[in-house]
């Protein structure tokens, strides 16, 4: 082992029965780096850090870690989620570990209390004094005693970072860590990863932002197929980094990418009126009115907590309408629930997709069929040829990669899972499809692939609203866009108007120059 590698994993490998996870990966860390791991949804990343984390074990390979107080090494071939604590390696995943019903400092010493003289009570002032010296080594200003329910995600994250601080790790793993974060909250985790940094911790930051990579990686490193590919130095000189973007793009995805956004003949607008909105409120949405035609994107803008996933669980019946009109396929309708709105033919694919959008320990067919069982049942009886040949039919047309349909959706890529949310609607016959941030933790050829499906959908006359916080992806997929802020419809843009300073004034609340005469 290298001097200077404080973590390093050599020539693992991961087997699962019909699958190989990973093949032949090798990662070294350097102390006080921060590595940047990228690659496409199931190239191995997740595998790779279970592994080290002890959450998953490997068929064969090393994992060897530098002690930072005696420079001691020690090698394992396999770990587990003590070993990895007692040995400094601590990991922030997705989906954060905290219990919302308990404090800041009671999620810290979670599962390791510290104890009063008696050894029985738990001393609270002592964990609370310990969690207010760690939030303030970061520079966040956290009352330890407040619940983490009451939290922002934001310092929900940061509970996390401190918990692992707090616990002396030594390499800190961040998986996806700006996901669900606003922008704000971006820039204050990157202030507390580059303190990090500063302090000789050593982190390997996982994301399919490749802008955030650029900026905080020393080096980065790409895995395809669950195979090492390159590590590159990364050059943080703004006039190379469009090069390099391209060329990383093309190692994770093993091609050229010369398009974002696929070819679609530009939307002919059908005099089909799919969904009208008239002066709906509800939610907290105030006077929301407009019309989505059948073959038709409509993006919805506006910054986080603007009203745009508000204004879709109404239509979805997950929220209840307070007053206005929903006029659906002609008809005014007025969806109580999920399922009396997927009756009329409307879908929703969530923000959130592994909360709200699949069941994630059930199976690929399950999935697909669960809102047409009513139609492939005769007398409660499932006709499981037909369910069977359904799932099988769409896993082959929208090209869902998993070894079979009986694969539980817990087990497939955040692209796949968004597949197998969509087969259930194109297996429903929807007429109007709501992709809440349909992209979020996708990677840049899983992407593609989506955005693909969205123009097929439009080409059979589907009507499609998108919500995205992802200026360019609004602006590369939608036919109009309509922005929204403070619950309200700030303006609408089509196609030849579209422009990112424009659109990102009315999502300020703020209606510009060249658009004050028109209003």
């Amino acid at each position: 082992m290298a001097e200077d590698y404080v973590l390093e994993l050599e020539h693992i490998r991961k087997e699962y029965p019909g699958v190989v996870a990973l093949k032949d990966v090798t990662l070294q860390l350097r102390r006080g780096e921060i590595l940047g791991l990228i690659g496409e949804n199931g190239a191995g990343k997740s595998t790779l850090i279970k592994c080290c984390s002890g959450a998953v074990i490997p068929t064969s390979g090393k994992i060897r870690i530098k002690k930072e107080k005696d420079g001691e090494v020690k090698e394992f071939t396999r770990m587990t989620p003590q070993l990895a604590s007692e040995n400094g390696i601590a990991i922030i995943y997705q989906e954060f570990n905290n219990v919302g019903e308990l404090s800041a400092a009671e999620n810290m010493f979670l599962g390791r209390p510290i104890l009063k003289k008696n050894g029985i009570v738990i001393d609270r002032k002592a964990m609370e004094a310990e969690a207010a010296k760690a939030f303030e080594q970061l520079n966040i200003k956290i009352n330890p005693r407040t619940l983490v329910k009451n939290l922002s995600v934001g310092y929900q994250q940061m509970v996390e970072i401190a918990k692992a601080i707090q616990q002396n790790a030594q390499v800190l793993i961040m998986d996806e860590p700006s996901a669900p974060l606003t922008t704000n909250e971006v820039e204050s985790m990157f202030k507390v990863v580059e303190l990090l940094k500063s302090r000789g911790v050593s982190i390997i930051y996982i994301s399919h932002r490749l802008e955030e990579i650029f900026r905080l990686s020393d080096r980065i490193e790409v895995i395809r197929d669950g195979e090492y590919v390159d590590t590159l130095i990364t050059d943080k000189d703004p006039a190379t980094i469009p090069h390099q973007v391209d060329d990383l793009i093309k190692l994770m995805v093993g091609r050229e990418m010369t398009q974002k956004y696929p070819p679609r003949e530009p939307c002919i607008r059908n005099d089909e009126v799919v969904l009208e909105l008239q002066h709906v409120y509800g939610n907290g949405d105030e006077d929301i009115s407009f019309q989505i035609h059948a073959g038709e994107v409509l993006g919805l803008g506006g910054l986080v907590g603007a009203g745009r996933t508000e204004i879709a669980e109404v239509i979805f019946g997950a929220k209840p309408k307070e007053s206005g009109k929903i006029i659906f396929m002609g008809k005014e309708i007025n969806p109580k629930s999920p399922r009396a709105a997927i009756d009329h033919g409307i879908a929703l694919l969530p923000e959130d997709r592994k909360r709200h959008g699949a069941l994630l320990t059930n199976s690929i067919k399950n999935n697909i069929s669960m809102p047409i069982y009513e139609r492939i049942s005769k007398a409660t009886v499932i006709n499981s040829k037909l369910e069977y040949s359904i799932a099988a039919g769409y896993k082959e047309d929208i090209q869902i990669k998993c070894p079979s349909i009986h694969q539980l959706v817990k087990n497939l890529s955040g692209g796949n899972q968004q597949k197998v949310i969509l087969a259930k609607w194109l297996a429903a016959q929807s007429k109007l499809i709501i992709f809440d941030e349909p992209t979020r933790g996708i990677d840049v050829g899983a992407k593609f692939e989506i955005y693909k499906l969205i123009n097929d959908l439009v080409e059979d006359g589907v009507a499609v609203l998108m919500i995205s916080s992802e200026m360019e992806e609004l602006i590369g997929m939608s036919d109009r866009i309509i922005v929204l802020a403070e619950n309200k419809i700030m303006g609408e843009l089509q196609k030849d108007e579209f422009n990112a300073d424009t659109i990102m004034s009315y999502a300020s609340g703020v209606i510009p120059e060249n658009k004050k005469e028109a209003s």
